[in-house]
Parts: structure tokens; sequence; C-alpha cells
């Protein structure tokens, strides 16, 4: 099924229709066919209304007032019919309706997710897990929950009130237009009321978003709160965000039940107009009281199916406040794609070069005039004070960001000349917060994979010492690995993403502090690994301990966006400088540590 295609963005409120036919064309039209079994049997189902409601005049008019033996029979059966036809049609209905349902769910939140992925990462800097996991599931959830309840009116509703309309006007036309004149007055109250339902669900949506933000931030951040205290805090910031849901969901609830209210007023008066002028005409023998009956009949049952068309359009509201978040999403393009003509990747260890690098983040600088070149197969260390850049080159080399001027190379080639998946392969990057899925180590390392052997994946254990704790757990290589990483060690975790870059086998090694929160032995094993990780490859390390980095091949000093200085370890402490301050301040600080 291919993705849905994007509309224009507008500041303006869609109409239903052109929101309906977005929902048609992108997710409907697969399951036409199971739409129109399920309308063929809501057909069905909403015409047996006005058949009950049509043998009612001949059960008192030829059974109760005549006594037709022959006609007792007729109607009774029939009516038997009437319920058993009824029965099948709407459980018929309603299983293929639940399917399309389920199928366009998932349809919808699969391309949903697979639309955010491809945005750039400053739109996760704006844009909260929670709320967009309430776009997925909640918004989701809204749309197909109220477009199936349309359909489903349209299809058995509609064809009731046709139906039921129809016995009225075939009885008398007179009754019937007394019955309905106070419908046309419900025409500007019901479109006030249904701007008014979509402003709040929006509202309401936009509150839901921030509950799931909250939620997901106290889940993760749950330590932090503990240690702190801020528990009474956190529930109090939660309870205030509940109690402006229930406001929203109140005022959307009460714009909802306005319609049918009207619609009820006016149904009475209607009543009330067809008993003084039919009750006059029955007691002057002009008609039956089997066709009094036989209309009042049609009449009762079309009360429920107009006031559930009536609610659909405060429903359908709500699903266009859904709709058109969804489609603020979906509207997004990333900004960094791939070029049209991507050049090939050239094999073995690659040369990096930043040449006049440019990059801000808002209007603050963080690279300014950048220029280095990490050598082919050779270790290169980025150092200097937190904010000096270092991150945001790891950034820029996988083109997570755009730098705004200057150039970036890999053998020469413009890394803006590779198809991005081509380029994004050349890197394996282990960091000091390591990206575990909640999954078994297995996975985490495979990613997917199933090209692996036994054999390879015990080499890359082995390699990584994965294999020193692996009998210290529950199922070996199958244990979960839990929320982030959490049932192992910092030091675990470290050993399995070695792994998975081992795995990966890429040409280019990114190390982002990958030792910094580790204890001494951790530290130690973890550095034989990643030693072991970075042998006949180009290397980037991120270090803030610049005792990791002594026996780098070249070491770049930052400061403030800008290299003031490359060289070995060695050079730059005989030049002085900046590297040989922090250094001395370190070690200073060192030996402060070990007199304590």
């Amino acid at each position: 099924m291919p993705a849905p295609s994007a509309t224009r963005k507008s500041n303006k409120p869609q109409s239903a229709v052109t929101l309906f036919w977005w929902l048609w064309k992108d997710y409907l039209r697969p399951h036409k066919w199971l739409l129109v079994a399920a309308l063929f049997f809501m057909a069905i189902e909403g015409s047996m209304l006005a058949l009950l409601s049509r043998m009612v005049q001949p059960m008192f008019d030829d059974v109760f007032a005549a006594g037709d033996q022959k006609a007792l029979y007729i109607v009774a059966f029939g009516i038997l019919a009437i319920f058993i036809i009824r029965a099948v049609t709407s459980s018929g209905q309603r299983l293929i309706m639940n399917l399309v349902v389920q199928l366009t769910s998932a349809d919808m939140r699969k391309h949903l997710l697979r639309h955010l992925m491809t945005l750039d990462s400053n739109f996760y800097q704006s844009h909260p897990p929670g709320q967009l996991i309430e776009r997925v599931q909640g918004d989701v959830g809204s749309i197909n929950s109220v477009w199936s309840s349309i359909i489903t009116a349209l299809g058995r509703d509609l064809i009731s009130l046709i139906g039921l309309f129809g016995v009225a006007l075939w009885i008398d036309w007179r009754w019937t237009l007394i019955a309905i004149i106070g419908i046309p007055v419900l025409v500007m109250p019901s479109l006030l009321v249904q701007a008014y339902i979509r402003r709040r669900s929006r509202n309401a949506r936009e509150i839901a978003g921030r509950v799931s933000t909250r939620l997901d931030e106290v889940f993760h951040g749950i330590n932090p709160i503990k240690l702190n205290a801020l528990e009474d805090y956190q529930a109090e910031r939660y309870d205030d965000l509940i109690r402006k849901g229930v406001k929203a969901n109140m005022r959307t609830a009460a714009g909802q039940a306005a319609v049918p209210a009207l619609i009820d007023i006016m149904t009475g008066l209607g009543f009330m107009g067809v008993m003084l002028y039919g009750g006059a005409e029955i007691i002057s023998g002009e008609k039956t009281n089997g066709e009094f009956m036989s209309f009042f009949t049609a009449m009762s049952l079309a009360f429920d199916p107009l006031r559930r068309l009536g609610q659909m359009s405060g429903q359908w509201q709500m699903a266009a406040a859904s709709v058109e978040r969804l489609q603020e999403v979906l509207n997004l393009k990333p900004t960094i794609l791939s070029p049209a003509q991507p050049k090939p990747i050239t094999a073995g260890s690659p040369e990096i070069a930043l040449d006049q690098v440019e990059m801000s983040y808002g209007d603050l600088p963080v690279l300014r005039s950048t220029k280095f070149v990490a050598k082919a197969g050779q270790t290169t260390a980025l150092v200097g004070a937190s904010g000096a850049g270092k991150s945001t080159i790891f950034n820029v080399l996988t083109r997570l960001v755009e730098p705004s001027s200057g150039q970036v190379t890999i053998n020469g080639t413009s890394i803006n000349d590779f198809a991005l998946s081509d380029l994004r392969g050349m890197f394996s990057v282990v960091n000091q917060d390591a990206a575990l899925f909640d999954e078994t180590l297995r996975d985490n390392i495979l990613l997917g994979r199933t090209d692996v052997s036994d054999e390879q994946l015990k080499k890359v254990l082995d390699a990584a010492h994965v294999t020193d704790f692996l009998p210290k757990l529950s199922n070996g290589l199958d244990s979960p690995a839990g929320p982030r990483g959490s049932n192992l060690s910092g030091g675990q975790r470290q050993r399995v993403a070695i792994a998975r870059a081992l795995l990966r086998d890429t040409p280019i090694l990114l190390l982002d502090e990958a030792t910094s929160a580790l204890d001494t032995k951790s530290e130690a094993i973890v550095q034989d690994a990643l030693e072991r990780l970075a042998k006949g490859r180009t290397t980037l390390v991120i270090a803030h301990r610049l005792s990791t980095v002594r026996n780098a091949d070249s070491i770049v000093v930052m400061d403030h966006g800008r290299v003031v200085d490359q060289g070995t370890h060695d050079a730059l402490l005989e030049r002085g400088g900046l590297y040989a301050d922090l250094y001395n301040l370190q070690f200073s600080q060192s030996e402060s540590d070990t007199d304590d």
C-alpha cells in the first residue's frame, strides 16, 4: 500500500468532505470491497425498521380490529422474519466494520511512524515523545472510531430514516410535514455547535499529548524524581494537566450533547402537532387506528437513528481535529535528503575532512570555521570543554544536522553526494548512553539481521567481552535487556553496544565518551574492546578524560566551536596552550583525588 499523500497545509479548518476524502484515498480505498459488503448489510438492516412499522397497520386493522386469522399468521411470521434478518445483517456488518477499522488503524499508525522517522532531528527537539505517541495512538484511535460510526450512520441509520419517512409519507404526507416542521430551525444552532466542538476537541487532543509527555518524562526520570523527593511536585503537575483535560473534554461533551437535545425538543413539538391534527381525523373517522399506529411507530423508530445522525456531526468534529493534527505532521517534509544521483562509497578506511564548517542552533553558533583532517585508518580525538562543538561534529558527519556553510568530505567526496543510507552505513557509534531496546541481548546486537552465523556472532561477543557476563544472566544471550537496557550495568550495556558495532563492521567508528561513566575495572574491559574495534578503522573519539586519548594518532583541540590546535599528545604538551592547560588541570585534580 502506498504511503499517505501529503495535503496542503492550511490554518483554516478543512471541510468534512475534504477530510473524509483524505481518509478515503489514503486508507479506506484498499478495503473498498469490504466496505461495500458492510454497507449492503447495513442497508438491509436499516430497511427492516421501515418494514416493521409497515406491519403495524395490518396488525391493528386486519388482525385486532377485523379478526382475520390468516392475517394473524402472516403478520406474526413476517415480524419474526424481520428480526432474524436484522440480527444476521447487524452482526455481519459489525464484524466487517471491525475488521476494516483494525486494518485501517494499523495502516495509519504504520505510515505515520514511518513518516515521523524520516523527519529531521531538529523536529524531535520541539516535539516531545509523549506528544508524538499521542498522535500515533490517540489521534489515530479517535479518527477510526468516528469514521466507522459515520459510515454505519449513513449506511444503516440513513436508510432507516428514508424507509421510515417513506412509510410515514405513504400514510399521510400532512402528518409527516407537521412532524418534521421544526428540523430547519436546527440548522444554524447545529453549525455553531459543530464549530465549538471542533475547537474544543483540538484543545483536548493537545492536552492529551501534554499528559502523555508528562508521563513519559516521569517514567524515564523516576530515579532523579525519587532522589530529589519530587514525587509530590510531579504528581501536582500531572494533576493540573488532568484537571485541564477533564475541563476540555467536558466542554466537548457539552457541545456533543447539545445537538441531540435540540433534536429531542423539535421531535417533541412535531409529535404534539401530529397528535392534535391527526387525533382529530381519527375521532372523525377519516383515518383508522392502524394507520395512526403505523405512522406513530414509524416516527418513533425514526427517533433513535435521527438522534444518532445528529450526534455524528459532533463526533465528526472531534475526528476532524485529530485528522488536522495528523495532517500537520504528514505535511512536514525532511530537509536532509539523498541526492538524485548519489555517488558510490569507496572501499577501505576513508579520510575525513572538515573545511570551514559553520553550524548554529537557532541564534547560538556551535561550529565556527571548523577545519581539520582525520586520516584514514587512524584514531583522531576531539577534546575541549563542554559546549565546544565536539558532539555536533558527529551529527554533521552523519548528516543528522546540516551546517550552514563549509564542506565535509570523505575521501574527497562531499557527504552530501552520498545516499543517506550509504553514508550512515559507513558509521558505527558507541556513546556514553548506550541505546539499547527493550528486547533480548541477541536482538539488540543483531538488529534484525538474519545473515549472521553462530560462529561470527560468538567471535563478536568474545571480542566485545560480552561472553564474560553472559553466564550470569538467566537466559544468556536471550535475556531481556529491559527498558533502555536497565537490566544491565553500565559496563555491560557498553559491551553490548560494542558488539553491535563490531557486527556492523563499518569503516568509520565514532566514540562519544564511551567509557566516561564506568568504574576502573569496567573501563579497562571496555577500553580493550574499543581498541579491538578501532583496528583498521578511521576512528573519531570524543573524550573529556584526556588520559584515555593519549595514544591517539592525532588530537584536535576545540574551543567554542573552533579548532585551536591539532597534534599528538606529546607535541601538544610541548607547545603548551589550551590542551596543556586542560591536561595539567585534570592531572592535578587526579592527584588531589588520590591524596583524599
